[in-house]
C-alpha cells in the first residue's frame, strides 16, 4: 500500500500529519523535499558560505516566490513546508526508512527561467505581482477551488504556463515517482508526502500499485479531518 498525502506547504499542517503517519505505521515514509534542504530546515546544516551570493545568482522569480511562501505561511501560524519536515523527523522516530525524494527547488526554478519563452515569463511575472497583495482568505479559496476542479485548474495553469508546469510538476512527478517505485519494489507499507498538486499525477504514474490518497481538503476541514481520525482509531481497535 502507498498511501499520498496531499499538503500545501504554507498551511500548519504538523499535527495532523504526525496522526496520520503514527496511524498508518509505515514501513517508510517519502517526503518531497531535498536533504540538503531538510537538514539546514531542521538546524543540522549551516547555510554555505556563499549564501549570499547564491542569492543574487537565482532568478528573481525563486526570491519573490520564496518570499510570498514564508508570508502566507506566517499568515497561517506556520513555517514553509513544516509538515515536510514533521513527516520526516516522526517517520524517523517510528524506525521507517525516511526517503527525500525531491530535486533541488533552486536549480529547478533556474531551468524553468532559462526554458521559459519571453510571452510567459511576462504573464508569470505579472501574476506574481499580483499575488503579493493576496491574502490568506484568498489562498485559502483557491484551495478549496483546486479540490473541486483540480483538472481544470492544471489544464488551465498548463494553457497559461506550459513551461512551468513541466518542469514543477510533470518533470518532478516522473522523478518522484521512480523513486517511489523503488520503495514500493521491496516495501508492502509507505506513506509519501507532498505538494497536493503532485498526488493525481504520482498515482497515475504509479499505475498498478495500491494506492490511498489523502488530499490536502482532507486535513484542513474539520470535519473531514474528523472522519479519517475515527477511521484509523477504529481500524486500531479491530487489529487489536
Amino acid at each position: 500500500m502507498i498511501t499520498i498525502i496531499g499538503t500545501g506547504h504554507v498551511f500548519r499542517l504538523s499535527e495532523p500529519i504526525m496522526f496520520l503517519i503514527k496511524h498508518i505505521w509505515p514501513q517508510a515514509v517519502l517526503v518531497e523535499l531535498d536533504y540538503a534542504r531538510f537538514m539546514m530546515m531542521t538546524g543540522q546544516a549551516d547555510p554555505p558560505a556563499d549564501a549570499s551570493s547564491v542569492k543574487d545568482n537565482s532568478p528573481w522569480i525563486y526570491r519573490r516566490t520564496a518570499k510570498y511562501q514564508m508570508k502566507m505561511a506566517q499568515e497561517h501560524g506556520s513555517d514553509v513546508g513544516s509538515e515536510l519536515v514533521t513527516a520526516a523527523l516522526i517517520g524517523r522516530q517510528i524506525g521507517a526508512e525516511v526517503g527525500f525524494i525531491d530535486t533541488n527547488a533552486a536549480q529547478v526554478m533556474n531551468e524553468m527561467w532559462a526554458e521559459m519563452s519571453f510571452f510567459e515569463k511576462t504573464r508569470y511575472s505579472l501574476s506574481t505581482y499580483a499575488g503579493r497583495f493576496r491574502r490568506k482568505g484568498s489562498v485559502d479559496k483557491v484551495v478549496d477551488e483546486f479540490g473541486k476542479d483540480e483538472t481544470a485548474m492544471i489544464e488551465d495553469m498548463r494553457r497559461k504556463y506550459p513551461t512551468l508546469v513541466r518542469k514543477l510538476i510533470d518533470e518532478r512527478n516522473a522523478s518522484m515517482a521512480e523513486q517511489i517505485r523503488s520503495y514500493a519494489d521491496r516495501l508492502d507499507n509507505i506513506v509519501v508526502v507532498c505538494g497536493d498538486a503532485h498526488v493525481e499525477g504520482l498515482s497515475s504514474l504509479l499505475d498498478g500499485y495500491e494506492i490511498k490518497k489523502i488530499r490536502l481538503r482532507d486535513i484542513t476541514d474539520k470535519n473531514r479531518l474528523d472522519r479519517i481520525r475515527s477511521e484509523a482509531w477504529n481500524h486500531e481497535g479491530e487489529g487489536q
